[in-house]
């Protein structure tokens, strides 16, 4: 930690809550690809900073801090369980932009959460959506409006972007594009609900992090976003969530909310969803190679992108023809030569098995977490060393946005699923998507 970043946040401290103290046991918390999060004590009392150290992080935000922190306060004035703020930084404070909220003492980590989930957390994450959804739009600041066809035209425009040439993801984006829903009205939306922004403890959901992407929308966007398999974080069986079943969240939502929820427009959303976060693994390897930021962290997330595909996949496949949807043989993977000098495959494998022995028992917090991510990255550039990969396909993709290929051509869905399944055994071996597609597609 930077004897720097303690000497501002102690005069922030100062200036917000009064008196002379020094601030103790301050962190910076792991996760947030996009702003730091600093835990520190301060007179006795527990408090988490949340920041972007420059303006150059920010660029590309629909809205500021400020706004954001309106949106904050609103929804904790109306019941929901965000975070209270209890002060905004400024430019004097030479700390970027943000705000200092009262501390939570509740559990953040799905993987830690999700085995031993407190009963009622999915009727806790219905009722707390229910009340965002509720926020009335005069306690609100100017946020934008949104709608499935806007949303729609500008995720395609960044995915030409950054390339344009994903087979999947453009199939996923005609199938969009063909099922299009009708506007409703639009409400207010966290827009990231999900595992990793809630807070839970023995008694339920305890916070509702992140605020960032709160815009106004269909409220189904919201009631998907955290149900697409990523943010399930390996419980494929429980598709609200990863905690539990659609039928008990919709229900829960239905009875709190008083409205309907609508399978055919919430299937769009989750498909929607899936596209959006792979669009933004994509976006990620262009904020690395721009220098914007140069954190591993944020290169290792571009490779996410595959994930996403084969999850496509698994939504889309049973609109193709049955005839489309045979099992499909995958070739024996070739063994790796182990004689003579160490391969380059090798090298890297000497690499990992260094940081994982020598490096990562000495580092703590955030060092340990990150030389876990090196680890993660060098083992992907393993396995891709020795494998098959085609996944890039301008024209292809050019044909499926224009409609002259779609999931009725034959053989274009059994290449597209052998193809995502060996990027993503290279990418991510352990996603769970990737076990279940194996066994659903596979001889």
């Amino acid at each position: 930690m930077s004897d720097d970043i303690a000497l501002l946040v102690t005069a922030f401290a100062r200036r917000v809550f009064g008196g002379t103290a020094d601030v103790e046991s301050l962190v910076r918390l792991t996760g947030g690809a996009n702003m730091d999060s600093w835990s520190f004590d301060y007179a006795g009392q527990g408090y988490v900073l949340r920041r972007s150290p420059s303006a150059d992080m920010m660029a590309g935000r629909t809205y500021g801090h400020d706004v954001e922190a309106a949106v904050v306060r609103a929804a904790f004035a109306a019941g929901v369980k965000a975070p209270e703020i209890l002060g905004e930084v400024t430019a004097a404070d030479n700390l970027g932009t943000g705000y200092v909220m009262r501390r939570v003492e509740a559990e953040v980590n799905p993987v830690k959460i999700l085995p031993y989930a407190p009963p009622g957390l999915l009727h806790d994450f219905a009722r707390e959506l229910a009340a965002i959804h509720a926020v009335r739009s005069d306690t609100l600041p100017q946020l934008p409006e949104t709608s499935a066809e806007s949303l729609l035209a500008e995720l395609r425009g960044r995915f030409i972007n950054f390339g344009g040439d994903r087979p999947v993801m453009a199939l996923a984006f005609k199938w969009l594009e063909d099922h299009l829903p009708a506007p409703v009205p639009a409400v207010l939306l966290h827009g990231d609900f999900r595992m990793g922004n809630i807070m839970a403890d023995a008694d339920g959901l305890a916070a509702v992090l992140d605020w960032e992407l709160a815009h106004l929308g269909d409220r189904h966007q919201d009631l998907a976003f955290g149900c697409i398999n990523s943010w399930r974080f390996g419980y494929i069986d429980r598709p609200a969530f990863g905690i539990g079943p659609l039928d008990e969240f919709f229900a829960a939502y239905e009875s709190v909310s008083g409205t309907s929820v609508e399978p055919e427009r919430f299937r769009w959303w989750l498909v929607y969803s899936t596209l959006w976060w792979g669009v933004c693994c994509l976006q990620m390897a262009d904020i690395w190679r721009s220098g914007l930021d140069e954190g591993l962290e944020r290169a290792v997330i571009g490779r996410r992108t595959s994930e996403t595909e084969i999850d496509l996949l698994m939504l889309l496949e049973e609109d193709a023809p049955e005839t489309e949807r045979g099992p499909i043989a995958l070739p024996s993977p070739a063994a790796p030569r182990r004689l003579g000098e160490p391969s380059a495959t090798e090298m890297l494998e000497a690499l990992a098995r260094w940081i994982e022995t020598d490096i990562k028992p000495q580092a703590k917090g955030r060092d340990r977490f990150m030389a876990a991510v090196a680890v993660n990255a060098l083992g992907m550039l393993q396995r891709e060393a020795t494998a098959q990969l085609n996944v890039h396909d301008r024209s292809l993709c050019d044909a499926l946005l224009a409609g002259r290929q779609s999931l009725t051509t034959p053989g274009l869905l059994a290449q597209l699923k052998a193809q995502s399944l060996a990027k993503l055994a290279a990418d991510q071996p352990k996603y769970s998507g990737l076990a279940a597609a194996r066994k659903k597609w596979t001889i």
